[in-house]
């Protein structure tokens, strides 16, 4: 099984990298992971995959295009761990689900003289998901030991704003204290949000606090979009107090 995640919304390009996987490997079952990410929106990506790798089976290969560094020097990635494989730019995205697992190897990625220098998740990153698919790992490149890390900012009460959704919900990473009232304080300006288990329990017009699907709080607006209010951008600093 091989999972897609990229910011490369509706157009063409998904459709020409599940192309090359099924040239290489017609058994292939590719999953779509999302292609909404922000574009070039690293820390995004990083949320995303960290929070929903667990929900695939043993063995799955996800292959994570989020790339703004293609066509210059950044490595392109094959990770193993004990129970998955990716596939990724070097650029930090694994680096939070990675921290989760047991690595077994790294290697990096041969990217052939051909390849665009714009389209690396055709001609390098497709390639490789294929044949590892086909249980080619050992054969993709040499064995690195260090990648580049992205350390998705908690400590305390401060956190990051790490996505926000079609509906305009603000993601954080930082967890419920259990209270019914909090104190939010972004970009110096402060703000006191009331806490509901429920989108129905706010009141109209109000931005609220409520625990997402991963377990961690959200700013929300009834039948709105929070972030049309509060116009953030993914990390921005937040705490929650």
């Amino acid at each position: 099984m091989i999972i897609l995640l990229t910011d490369f919304g509706p157009g063409e390009y998904v459709g020409v990298m599940k192309g090359v996987i099924l040239n290489l490997d017609r058994q292939a079952i590719i999953v779509d992971l999302c292609h909404d990410v922000s574009p070039q929106n690293i820390i995004e990506a990083a949320w995303i995959l960290k929070n929903n790798y667990r929900y695939f089976s043993a063995g799955a290969v996800f292959c994570c295009v989020v790339d703004p560094g293609v066509g210059a020097q950044r490595k392109a990635l094959a990770v193993k761990t004990d129970t998955y494989y990716f596939v990724a730019p070097d650029n930090g995205l694994l680096w939070e689900t990675l921290k989760k697992q047991r690595i077994v190897e790294i290697r990096q990625l041969f990217i052939p003289p051909e390849a665009s220098n714009t389209f690396h998740g055709r001609d390098v990153f497709a390639v490789a998901a294929a044949k590892i698919n086909q249980g080619c790992f050992d054969d993709l490149g040499e064995i690195i030991v260090e990648i580049e890390r992205l350390e998705l900012h908690q400590h305390e009460r401060e956190g990051l704003v790490v996505r926000i959704d079609r509906f305009g919900n603000i993601i954080t990473n930082l967890r419920s204290q259990g209270k019914s009232r909090y104190s939010v304080e972004i970009d110096g300006k402060k703000y006191q949000m009331e806490y509901y288990p429920n989108y129905s329990a706010a009141q109209d017009d109000e931005l609220f606090l409520i625990e997402g699907s991963h377990n961690t709080l959200e700013i929300s607006l009834k039948n709105g979009s929070a972030n049309k209010k509060l116009n953030l951008k993914t990390g921005i600093k937040i705490e929650i107090l």
